[in-house]
């Protein structure tokens, strides 16, 4: 859909994939296993531009844990770096949250999201 809106519009969008880390039900995203297979027939669509990667891991109290989910993102944002493909860019790789980001940091995000830590906590 996104693609469509950009043919009306006449622009190119630059997009970044979410992959869901965690398998989580309650999160959107791409699961690991058929990631590859979008990654490459969106890279077909000529109106959107793949800037990079995203993801949201589970909830982890352990660090460690927590930094094993954001390195599989981040070697699979390597991987797809080196084999240089048409309209893949990978520039980004948004790991991390208020609550994790200086982990996401160490294992190689370069775009956090830190909203609630600006704005206070959501109210729902």
């Amino acid at each position: 859909e996104i693609d469509k809106q950009s043919v009306k519009k006449g622009i190119v969008t630059p997009i970044l994939l979410e992959i869901n880390v965690g398998d989580e039900e309650s999160k959107t995203g791409f699961s690991k296993e058929e990631f590859y297979e979008n990654l490459y027939q969106i890279a077909e669509l000529k109106n959107l531009s793949i800037q990079g990667l995203m993801t949201i891991p589970p909830i982890c109290e352990n660090n460690t844990i927590l930094c094993k989910y954001f390195e599989k993102i981040h070697n699979i944002y390597v991987d797809i770096k080196e084999k240089k493909l048409d309209n893949i860019d990978m520039n980004i790789l948004s790991m991390g949250m208020s609550g994790d980001y200086y982990e996401a940091i160490l294992c190689g995000s370069n775009l956090v999201r830190i909203g609630s830590s600006i704005f206070g906590p959501r109210m729902y």
